[in-house]
């Protein structure tokens, strides 16, 4: 017999400080991806709690503790980014084909299943496999949303380099003014002889100068290079 099986739920916001620590020293893409890997890891977990597994059972309940604090914060990065990303993450989740009710769907249809085993219910098989059934609609869900963040930051990524080649370019033209500049300077010096001399040691240390922006703009430009190689 088929069984569809729904609890609407509404989750406990998170503190500050525990949904800090759940995304601490991840980007949004890395944040996302990871949600692919804690859905398998809570299927997992609760099919072996099923089997009478208690640690399982608390593992399960700790990794969609972590789950659901993430995808809070994802689902709310709109309010962080600039306008054009905003609406491509809002209409990834909340658009015509949207993927949060798919997502909300499995953090309810997991909080219950484990409840069942908590408490030795006769549904437990029924919601657990619900549970594995859901485990494909899930993950398309989860790439899509993956795949939205990545585009994001390879656009950002994009623009970033854009706008460093732009200062570097910028930086190169200042440079080669200031070497014609340096050149004038030591050519009059030399010229002025004995009355010259102060002036030729600026004409130097501008020479030195512009030597040094020479090297880091050099420096810049491999770094900007690197980073369109690794996108």
């Amino acid at each position: 017999m088929n069984h569809t099986f729904s609890v609407a739920v509404t989750p406990t916001p998170p503190t500050a400080t525990a949904a800090a620590t759940t995304v601490a020293g991840l980007s949004l893409v890395n944040l996302a991806a990871r949600q692919r890997m804690l859905s398998q890891r809570m299927i997992l977990q609760t099919v072996l709690a099923s089997q009478g597994d208690a640690v399982k059972l608390e593992e399960a309940r700790k990794s969609l503790h972590v789950f659901t604090e993430s995808q809070q914060h994802l689902q709310g990065t709109p309010r962080q980014l600039e306008a054009g990303s905003a609406r491509k993450i809002e209409a990834t989740y909340h658009g015509a084909q949207g993927v949060a009710h798919v997502i909300e769907a499995f953090i309810s249809l997991v909080r219950t299943t484990l409840d069942h085993i908590a408490h030795r219910s006769a549904r437990q098989a029924d919601t657990l496999a619900e549970l594995v059934s859901h485990t494909d609609k899930v993950l398309a869900a989860l790439n899509t949303a993956t795949t939205a963040f990545d585009e994001i930051t390879k656009a950002k990524s994009d623009a970033m380099m854009r706008e460093l080649s732009g200062i570097v370019g910028d930086i190169q033209s200042v440079a080669k003014e200031a070497k014609v500049v340096s050149f004038n300077a030591q050519v009059m010096a030399a010229r002025a002889g004995q009355h010259g001399r102060e002036f030729a040691v600026v004409a130097t240390v501008l020479s030195n100068i512009t030597g040094e922006i020479d090297g880091l703009t050099r420096k810049a430009m491999l770094l900007a290079d690197r980073n369109k190689l690794a996108a």
